[in-house]
């Protein structure tokens, strides 16, 4: 197998196993024979589990499309959250977060994890929060940290904590709920 291949293999084993046994319990060398290689292709390529995450985060997880300008708050929003509804609908994404947030409260490595996930999601909200400053829909003196953490909690919470998909009408509801709470911040 091709070392790119071989990479992306051990990648998908590991966030199986993950999703499957809890970080706490991740196993390398099941990671590595779930992807068909010897443990050594693990620790050639990773010091440690924690380090094994962060790669595979960043190359394979929670990836999520930048949101086309919509031409209003409210359906950049509204893209927003069918965007990210896909990314938490993954069956895999759906376990491995809720151990993600518990991994972080317990070690600093796996919250600065956790916060760079977080980032990620953010700048996508901060492009959206700029557009429409920039279209006068928002002031330039709105609380983007707080907007920010507006814009996903009903998604995220209805999604990982419920356990339950919005249909597409609750995630039109949604955004014009957060379309009119941010409205209400400035």
């Amino acid at each position: 197998m091709p070392r790119a291949e071989l990479t992306e293999a051990l990648y998908r084993a590991f966030f199986a196993e993950w999703a499957e046994k809890g970080f706490a319990a991740v196993s390398l060398e099941r990671v590595a024979a779930r992807a068909g290689a010897g443990k050594a292709a693990i620790y050639r390529r990773w010091s440690s589990r924690v380090a094994f995450a962060a790669e595979a985060v960043d190359a394979l997880g929670l990836r999520m499309a930048m949101i086309e300008d919509r031409g209003s708050l409210e359906a950049d929003v509204t893209d927003f959250l069918f965007r990210l509804r896909v990314v938490l609908r993954h069956p895999l994404v759906r376990r491995i977060l809720p151990d993600l947030h518990a991994e972080a409260a317990r070690s600093p490595e796996m919250r600065t994890l956790n916060t760079r996930v977080a980032q990620q999601r953010r700048a996508h909200g901060s492009t959206l929060l700029e557009r429409a400053m920039a279209r006068g829909e928002l002031p330039a003196t709105l609380n983007t940290t707080l907007a920010l953490d507006l814009i996903p909690a009903p998604l995220y919470w209805r999604m990982v904590v419920v356990g339950a998909t919005p249909s597409r009408q609750e995630v039109a509801e949604m955004g014009a709920a957060i379309t009119a709470g941010l409205r209400a911040l400035a």
